[in-house]
């Protein structure tokens, strides 16, 4: 791979920007950007779960990403998650993607229908053709999709000259040495699940793209610096204080990304609007839980960091 440094690092999963009408709102995507690169992050990751793509349109997830370019002027890594549930609408996408100047484009299989491996393979393919000069991240999450990547299909993957790397967030941390080993050198391996960030890069992950990482990047760059520096225990000291956090942001009634955005607009002043229907938004309810959260970042931050 040419220039495989440009994916190897800290890459939050950017969040959905929307206004009081529950639109896409611009100039909130290209603050959060600009948040992004002032917190030091290799690059972003745009139009995935954090991204609420399951629940937007073609014309938001376009939208998005225009605004995420303008705002990231090329010091950023943007990938951008492309899949939609039928071919034409993901090739769209990836050409769009591609037009913007994006680093890659990435896609999960297609959802509720269990396709067989073949069909998955073309469909990743036919996306892939749409942007021929784009690099392509298969997205391996079978939590979610249903599916897992396996050795066959990866391997049938492999034939494409522009697969590039996996976003792996199943959670056997074994599955980033099969895909490593089986990839070559020049193969990238993101880490996907936040709570196995420092498991993950000691398995040999290139880096890690997470849905938390965007409201506490401190910390896992802090992860990161570590076990660079093989002080493994002493990541574990902070991958246990982000884990509190994740437990804790999950405990609330309200969607985890509501929470994210709300925690967001406590410690940065940053205001991303709510969830997306059919997402729940926050209650009244969460507000002691959500500010709780805000301290232990606060808290673990100022240990760690």
């Amino acid at each position: 791979m040419k220039n495989k440094e440009k994916y190897q690092g800290i890459i939050p999963a950017f969040y959905a920007c929307y206004n009081a009408d529950g639109e896409v709102d611009e100039e909130r995507v290209e603050l959060l950007t600009k948040y992004m690169i002032q917190k030091g992050v290799k690059g972003v990751y745009v139009g995935g779960s954090s991204g609420e793509c399951i629940y937007q349109t073609v014309s938001d997830r376009k939208l998005t990403l225009e605004h995420v370019m303008k705002a990231s002027e090329g010091k950023l890594t943007v990938i951008a998650h492309v899949a939609c549930n039928n071919t034409a609408e993901s090739r769209e996408l990836a050409a769009h993607a591609e037009s913007l100047g994006v680093d890659a484009i990435a896609a999960i299989p297609p959802i509720y229908f269990h396709l067989p491996e073949y069909a998955i393979a073309e469909y990743w393919n036919d996306i892939s053709s749409a942007a021929p000069d784009t690099d392509f991240v298969i997205y391996n999450i079978p939590q979610l999709a249903g599916v897992a990547l396996t050795m066959p299909l990866f391997r049938e993957m492999k034939k494409n000259p522009r697969i590039a790397a996996v976003k792996n967030s199943s959670m056997p941390t074994q599955d980033i040495q099969m895909f490593k080993a089986e990839g070559g050198e020049d193969f990238v391996v993101f880490n996907g699940p936040d709570e196995q960030l420092v498991s993950g890069l000691a398995m040999g992950a290139d880096g890690g793209i997470g849905g938390t990482y965007g409201i506490m990047p401190e910390l896992y760059l802090k992860i990161e610096e570590l076990v660079k520096a093989g002080k493994i225990a002493e990541a574990g000291k902070v991958q246990y204080a982000a884990n509190e956090v994740i437990y804790g942001m999950c405990s609330c009634h309200g969607n985890l990304y509501g929470v994210i955005k709300e925690i967001l607009r406590i410690r940065e002043g940053l205001d991303l609007g709510g969830v997306r229907k059919p997402l729940p938004a926050l209650i009244p309810e969460d507000m002691a839980q959500v500010e709780k959260c805000a301290a232990m970042i606060d808290q673990a931050v100022k240990e760690f960091c």
